[in-house]
């Protein structure tokens, strides 16, 4: 397979090698606490979730990321990434601990959400990071290649996380603590991974750089302007589009994933294990469609160029969401879910390509850190549209037609500027 020589070839490079072992940690850590955290919000039998409810608690674990997002750019062009690998990491661990203790001592909501909210806030810097530092250990003739495999083998090992998570929690007597104390663990071993790389690295180059932080602080607005700039330049204005059609099919991507979340909870059973059991199936399923995603993406990205693999995700989307949606039965559903990873993953490691390709690395730690915000507040806002759209058992026909005129949309307009 074509997939298994690119990454004997990536593997070579000793320091792409500790990198991706970074991001296999930290990624797959983040599956284990994000699962912890759902089966405790959603999936305790004591707790009756909405859709509105799932979409509150949405809005306070991503929104705050339009605050934090600038920030983590501008510093990720100061600081060296390899230290803020190093350094968030072992944050997190700390912090995820704090989030078990929270959640067997029984406190007020908030501040559960809090802990969580701090968690999660570090793992901005972090993945901006490694999205930021990849052209550092890879040479430009193989960096499609390693978009392909390094982001979607962090998905892959997330997903992993997450189903060694669920298996943690039927052991462990449904204890939620239990599997965020493992998410903790391996935040730990993350940190103590990204120790093997030199602290230079990862840069930024120092001579991008300016001398002090408080001017790096003072400066953020100016620097969040310039980034803007850069992107509205006329080489790089694939990279703009690219973005704003990857926020949009994120935006789908978080409506569906409410719904099937719904229809796991109250549709297709009533026993809330059960359909924990259900929802991890789901995720499991679109897991394979993110590894089928980084085993088509090289060859057809390359063919087709990687704007115009945008175009047929989305346009694939568009086309075998209703059908596979509107029953709203499980097998279809599951197909959809494969499909949906395919497709999102495809066109992320497209976007992921052009925006590394044309954007200089002086600025590429900013525009990373505005594609998470853009990403977060796609994914919030979809959640609350689909509060609104969605009754209690999760089955909405205009939620599923809406998802795919927005997918159509995005392809025609993509493949307009494509051949403009």
């Amino acid at each position: 397979m074509s997939v298994v020589r690119d990454l004997r070839v990536l593997l070579r490079f000793r320091d792409f090698r500790r990198l991706l072992s970074v991001r296999l940690l930290s990624q797959g850590a983040d599956g284990v606490y994000q699962v912890g955290l759902a089966t405790y919000v959603v999936f305790s039998p004591e707790k009756q979730t909405s859709a509105t409810a799932i979409a509150s608690a949405m809005a306070v674990l991503l929104l705050p990321y339009s605050l934090v997002g600038p920030f983590a750019g501008v510093l990720l062009d100061r600081w060296r990434r390899r230290q803020v690998l190093v350094y968030g990491n072992l944050l997190r661990a700390v912090l995820a601990c704090a989030t078990a203790v929270l959640m067997i001592s029984h406190v007020p909501d908030w501040l559960f959400y809090l802990s969580a909210l701090c968690v999660t806030a570090v793992n901005r810097f972090v993945l901006a990071g490694l999205s930021a530092a990849l052209p550092r250990v890879v040479d430009a003739e193989r960096l499609v290649i390693a978009n392909s495999l390094s982001p979607t083998a962090g998905t892959l090992a997330a997903t992993a996380g997450g189903g060694l998570a669920f298996v943690v929690r039927l052991v462990a007597a449904d204890s939620d603590a239990a599997v965020v104390l493992l998410g903790s663990g391996l935040y730990l071993c993350a940190a103590l991974a990204s120790l093997r790389m030199a602290p230079e690295l990862l840069g930024p180059d120092r001579d991008l750089m300016p001398p002090r932080l408080t001017a790096a602080l003072s400066g953020t607005a100016q620097g969040l302007v310039a980034g803007v700039r850069h992107l509205t330049e006329p080489k790089r204005r694939e990279a703009a589009w690219a973005l704003a059609s990857m926020t949009m099919m994120r935006f789908c991507y978080g409506a569906l994933t409410v719904m099937v979340l719904m229809l796991c909870r109250y549709a297709w059973t009533t026993d809330s294990n059960e359909g924990l059991g259900l929802l991890g199936l789901a995720v499991g399923i679109s897991g394979a469609g993110f590894f089928a995603a980084a085993v088509v993406t090289p060859s057809t990205a390359q063919r087709l160029g990687p704007g115009r693999w945008i175009v047929a995700c989305s346009a694939l989307a568009a086309v075998l969401v209703p059908p596979l949606g509107l029953p709203f039965v499980e097998a279809p559903l599951m197909v959809a879910a494969f499909v949906l990873g395919l497709v999102t993953q495809g066109a992320k490691i497209a976007t992921d390509t052009i925006v590394q390709s044309s954007v200089e690395d002086g600025f590429r730690g900013r525009i990373f850190s505005v594609y998470d915000v853009l990403f977060n507040v796609a994914f919030v806002g979809a959640a609350g549209v689909a509060a609104l759209m969605l009754p209690p058992d999760g089955r909405s026909a205009p939620l599923v037609v809406t998802v795919a005129v927005i997918y159509g949309a995005v392809a025609i307009t993509m493949a307009r500027f494509e051949r403009r």
